[in-house]
């Protein structure tokens, strides 16, 4: 991570916004902030922690935070520009800004803290955090990049448990936390394992003779199988031959059922023969004349119905007429009254144009109403207003004011006090937790002690014992294999013939299979007793030596808890001590004194507040006042305006009496009864018109009517004398072609479908009775169709189901055997393959328990972590020794204890804590810088960024020359390193550097070295 540009306003003792410009800065290598004590030097860092990480290193992320915000400012705003991820090729924006609750000063609003991503002059939204983008957490962050004032040697003073956890994270070292995935694999092993076992258990009847045995009887039933599909095919060909011929002799039976009943079917047909002539005498001869008549007939029925109507019209159009004429007449007297009603109109128009007149007088009238009284209350307001303002004005210079800088020390102390109440009465309870847990644990180890034989020293020992009992078991196993392997080659051995192995004729006394194998498993499950007895051994001493671990760490923190514990009594001692010489002698005493000063800040505050509302509402008051009291004079104008013009639209009515009742109705009933008028003139114009035309056409239809009366008469005559000459003309036809009479020629032309329908008939019986007699003659000359006998077909048939039968079942059989030699088959090959499975599986599980042991507890992890902080030592000793004069060396055991070899004393060994306030800066500085090297490998950059916040009052002149020449020499690895301090040793050797001064009136001030 390399730094861009600060942006900051509003936290601590910036007030104003101030910008740090970290371009020329980080370009000379070596940079510093220098300032005051109190100037602000350390907000920086506290600034680009708040924008990165959301929480400042001095307050806690509850309640505390509002601390943060400057006093004299209503928001908080960091904007951190700075370049980051591979090679630190992208740059990101990190921005976090919050703002006081305008109901409480005290009270924060949520921060809006978000990240961006610079491309080009765009800033983009992205959803990453800080430690996706640097890729490591705040903490990890404070001990390799910024280390804030106080926290340099917060890496040496790490716990081992939470040094080999910070490695872990930052270097990616779970890769090597192999417990979880070796248990997992164990897992699978165990379960395939059951699940193998189970497999074999189900196939142990599976064998090579059973197989052998289900062949043969394959084969006995394949030949049978064989000579009854042979034997079925035979009878199964004669049944099929007489099956065809007993179908043609059931064909004949059939056919000559029909031609007996064909045969009983002639005298009706002979019948329906003599119908059709006739039919088709009466259709050529008689059919054209007969439907003449008929059509005559609908004519002259035709024409006595018009006869009929155009009588009925007659009287209706007379009756009509005098009607019409009646109706002319009433509605011609109504429309000679149009003048008289237009005049009314007139009147109405006049009302009309007067009523917009009447309704706006009568609103000027309302406005005046309503405002008078209004502009009596305001005047009335503007009085009281200005006696309430007097009376707070009075009141406020009575208050006596509290001084702001006293109060504001008042409440920090309180806060400082409570928090440290709160310090002791947590580490009491750690105390207390720390003690009960030591307690506990000293107990579990004693209690796991107990396990130990008395006939051993120490869990080592036994375990020793133990393996060593193991590879005696074992090399009893193997003797055992060997033996029943040469055992199962003894059977080929023959007297006479040399041995394959040694060569020899003779062989008296043979090795006997018989028993190897019960002896070999019996060894086996020895040896899996002992190993597990072996691996109960390895879970003693691995828990012996974590609760040592844990042990050590609660005695380590019992230890610097009780340092904590006096730290803060004593800070609580002189809280006291201080507040006692000012009258104060209890938190809750200090706290009255704060409430009371905050009370009379408040009331003059809402006092001054008040004062500043009601001059304004009295401004407010006093124009809308004179705005009304304008608006009162313009309505009463208006009032006198109207009612002027509604006079003079009154004297241009000419009937008064007609119009005075429509001046107090609305407009929409005065236009109501203008349109309703004309429109009624407009209907009786219409009407007259309507009936006068109505009338003419109906004397028009009158005359048409007349005419049509007497051409449909005439025609109704002409009509009926020619039905009777046709009529006499028919009854000779039906004489000369010998029919009975007229009804009969009626009855077969009315009804021509029964006629046609026997026709069709007559010709499908003809038809068929050839097709019969045909059929017949040819089956009777066909072969045994005549001599087919019924009983011996059915007892055919009986012979061919019985041999079916025995097909179906011997082929049944058949398949159910060629499918079960398969299945066995398939079932040997699996049992071969599963057995060689199980023993491969076996042979697994004993190499991964061995692993899950050695990977347990996440001891992998800790020994490479060992390995880590071993070359992160090796690293920092580059410069350590230089900076010691080759006097000392760092150096860390295998429980991540950091340990110092002292050269001037032999190079004996003796704790880094043992070291002095300098030499353990020196320490933790060449620990950091070898950490930042490390990780800016991790990141494939090629310059790294390095921010030291003080820690150099503890050194020497000599020991701070060899640290500034240190970190000067860090320019030529491509390293930027910045230096926060007051030294002025430091300020003279550093020539590129930001002058934080701290401004009483405007709060911390930025200026740099080369403006």
């Amino acid at each position: 991570m390399i730094p861009i540009k600060l942006d900051i306003q509003g936290l601590y003792s910036y007030q104003e916004k101030q910008t740090i410009d970290f371009g020329q800065l980080t370009a000379a290598g070596i940079f510093g902030i220098f300032g005051a004590v109190g100037s602000g030097k350390s907000s920086i860092l506290e600034g680009i922690l708040l924008a990165l990480y959301g929480s400042t290193e001095r307050l806690s992320d509850r309640g505390e935070k509002n601390s943060m915000v400057n006093l004299q400012s209503d928001q908080l705003l960091i904007q951190f520009e700075f370049k980051a991820g591979k090679n630190n090729a992208q740059i990101y924006v990190a921005r976090y800004a919050t703002k006081r609750n305008t109901k409480n000063f005290d009270e924060l609003k949520p921060a809006d803290h978000t990240f961006y991503k610079k491309t080009a002059d765009q800033l983009n939204p992205i959803s990453l955090r800080a430690e996706q983008i640097i890729g490591m957490k705040k903490e990890h962050f404070k001990q390799t990049v910024i280390i804030p004032q106080g926290k340099f040697r917060e890496f040496i003073d790490l716990t081992p448990g939470p040094r080999a956890e910070m490695m872990k994270e930052l270097f990616g070292l779970e890769r090597f936390d192999l417990a979880g995935k070796t248990g997992k694999l164990l897992k699978i092993a165990k379960e395939n394992k059951i699940r193998l076992e189970t497999i074999l258990n189900s196939l142990a009847e599976i064998t090579e003779e059973k197989l052998s045995e289900k062949k043969n009887t394959f084969k006995e039933i394949s030949e049978l199988l064989g000579n009854l599909e042979k034997e079925f095919k035979k009878t199964e060909n004669a049944y099929q031959h007489q099956k065809v011929i007993k179908d043609k002799f059931q064909l004949l039976q059939n056919f000559r059922n029909e031609w007996h009943h064909l045969q009983s079917s002639v005298p009706d047909i002979e019948h329906k023969k003599q119908q059709w002539k006739s039919y088709q005498t009466a259709k050529t001869h008689l059919e054209p004349l007969w439907r003449q008549i008929k059509e005559e007939q609908k004519d002259k029925e035709k024409l006595q119905v018009s006869v009929i109507n155009c009588r009925r019209f007659k009287d209706t159009y007379r009756l009509e007429i005098e009607k019409l004429t009646k109706e002319e007449a009433e509605i011609k007297k109504t429309a000679d009254e149009r003048p008289k009603r237009e005049a009314k109109i007139r009147d109405l128009k006049k009302v009309l144009e007067a009523q917009p007149l009447l309704k706006a007088q009568k609103e000027a009238a309302q406005q005046i109403e309503i405002l008078k009284p209004s502009v009596e209350s305001l005047k009335t307001s503007l009085l009281s207003i200005h006696s309430e303002i007097h009376k707070l004005e009075a009141e406020s210079e009575k208050l006596n004011l509290p001084d702001s800088s006293q109060l504001s020390e008042f409440k920090s102390t309180a806060k400082e006090w409570e928090r440290l109440e709160i310090q002791l009465s947590k580490n009491r309870e750690t105390l207390h937790v720390y003690e009960k847990n030591s307690h506990q644990l000293k107990r579990e180890i004693e209690e796991i002690k107990l396990a130990l034989p008395d006939t051993y020293p120490n869990f080592q020992a036994w375990q020793s014992a133990q393996e060593e009992a193991i590879r005696k078991q074992e090399d009893i196993r193997d003797h055992l294999v060997q033996k029943q392997g040469l055992a199962s080659h003894a059977s080929l051995l023959r007297p006479g013939e040399a041995c394959p192995l040694c060569g020899a004729l003779d062989h008296p006394n043979p090795l006997l299979p018989s028993g190897g194998k019960e002896a070999l498993e019996k060894q086996v499950q020895s040896i899996k007793i002992e190993k597990n007895r072996l691996e109960g051994i390895y879970s003693h001493i691995q828990n012996i030596n974590e609760k040592n671990i844990r042990l050590e760490g609660i005695q380590k923190n019992l230890s610097e808890r009780n340092q904590e514990l006096d730290t803060y009594q004593k800070q609580v001692s002189d809280i006291k001590s201080h507040l006692s010489e000012q009258g104060i002698h209890s938190i809750e005493a200090l706290k009255k004194s704060v409430n009371e000063a905050d009370s009379a800040i408040m009331k003059n505050q809402k006092s001054l507040q008040l004062i500043k509302t009601l001059r304004k509402k009295y401004e407010e008051e006093k124009a809308l006042l004179e705005s009304k009291e304008k608006n009162l004079q313009v309505f009463e104008q208006q009032v006198l305006e109207y009612r002027a013009k509604i006079l003079a639209k009154r004297e241009e009515i000419t009937d008064q009496e007609f119009s005075r009742g429509y001046f107090g109705k609305d407009t929409s009933t005065i236009q109501s009864v203008i349109q309703s008028v004309l429109k009624d003139m407009q209907d009786t114009a219409n009407k007259l018109d309507s009936k006068q035309k109505v009338l003419i056409d109906t004397r028009a239809k009158e005359s048409t009517n007349l005419a049509n009366l007497a051409t449909y008469e005439d025609l109704e005559t002409k009509t009926s004398h020619k039905i009777l000459e046709l009529e006499k003309k028919m009854e000779k036809l039906v004489v000369h072609y010998g029919f009975k009479n007229l009804d009969e020629v009626t009855s077969l032309l009315n009804d021509p479908g029964d006629i046609e329908k026997a026709d069709l008939e007559i010709r499908k019986f003809e038809d068929r009775l050839l097709i019969v007699n045909s059929k017949i003659k040819d089956l009777e000359g066909e072969e045994g169709v005549i001599h087919f006998k019924m009983k011996d077909f059915e007892a055919l048939h009986a012979d061919l189901q019985e041999q079916q039968g025995q097909l179906e079942i011997t082929r049944k059989n058949f398949t159910l055997l060629d499918q079960e030699i398969h299945s066995i088959q398939s079932q040997w090959l699996e049992k071969q393959k599963v057995n060689k499975e199980f023993i491969l599986l076996e042979s697994r599980e004993t190499y991964l328990k061995e692993l899950e042991r050695l990977f347990k507890g996440s001891g992998f992890v800790k020994y490479v972590s060992t390995i880590y902080l071993k070359e992160l030592c090796n690293t920092a000793n580059l410069r350590f020794l230089k900076l010691t004069k080759n006097s000392l060396s760092l150096e860390i055991d295998d429980n991540n204890i950091f340990w110092v070899t002292d050269y001037l004393n032999g190079g004996k060994k003796r704790l880094l804590k043992t070291l002095s306030g300098g030499q353990t800066f020196q320490a933790s500085l060449c620990l950091a810088l070898a950490l930042a090297e490390k990780v800016k490998s991790l990141n494939h950059a090629d310059q790294s960024f390095f921010f030291l916040d003080e820690g150099f009052g503890a050194l020497d002149r000599n020991s701070l020359r060899v640290v500034f020449e240190t970190l000067k020499a860090l320019r030529h690895e491509n390293r930027i390193v910045g230096i926060i301090s007051h030294v002025e040793e430091l300020q003279q050797e550093i020539e590129v550097f930001a002058q934080i001064e701290l401004d009483p009136q405007r709060g911390s001030q930025i200026n740099y070295s080369y403006q």
